[in-house]
């Protein structure tokens, strides 16, 4: 089944220093996207609760993007990806967090709220 691109945008009010870390090291991420993270080379293991996840690193830019592919869809031959993007407004210098990520069309709504959840804890573990 074809998944489907969505985007989830939430202001936050924190550096883009501070962000790009909490996207890009493990223990950025074990803060507050899962209970942990091994890296083997370029492919991130996820773990949550005993269960794991791993995807491969694509692509990132310092203090803009970190964008990552699950092993399960590049095997698929799926161009899917997930993104954790850092925005900034020119005009009122505001800060966002857009996150991209592909679901299935009956999917999307379940997974904009479990990023949203996400995004919640980070807000809490940076006090934003």
């Amino acid at each position: 089944m074809d998944k489907e691109k969505f985007q989830v945008e939430h202001p936050i009010n924190s550096s883009k220093g501070v962000l790009f870390n909490m996207f890009s090291t493990p223990s950025g991420l074990a803060e507050w996207f899962c209970d942990d993270v091994n890296i083997k080379k370029d492919v991130h293991i996820f773990l949550w609760d005993g269960s794991e996840e791993s995807a491969r690193l694509v692509t990132k830019k310092r203090d803009e993007y970190v964008k990552f592919r699950w092993l399960e869809d590049e095997e698929e031959g799926l161009s899917t990806f997930f993104e954790f993007r850092i925005k900034i407004d020119d005009l009122t210098g505001d800060t966002a967090i857009v996150i991209t990520d592909y679901a299935e069309e009956d999917e999307i709504d379940d997974a904009k709220e479990l990023w949203s959840a996400q995004i919640d804890r980070l807000k809490q573990v940076l006090g934003a």
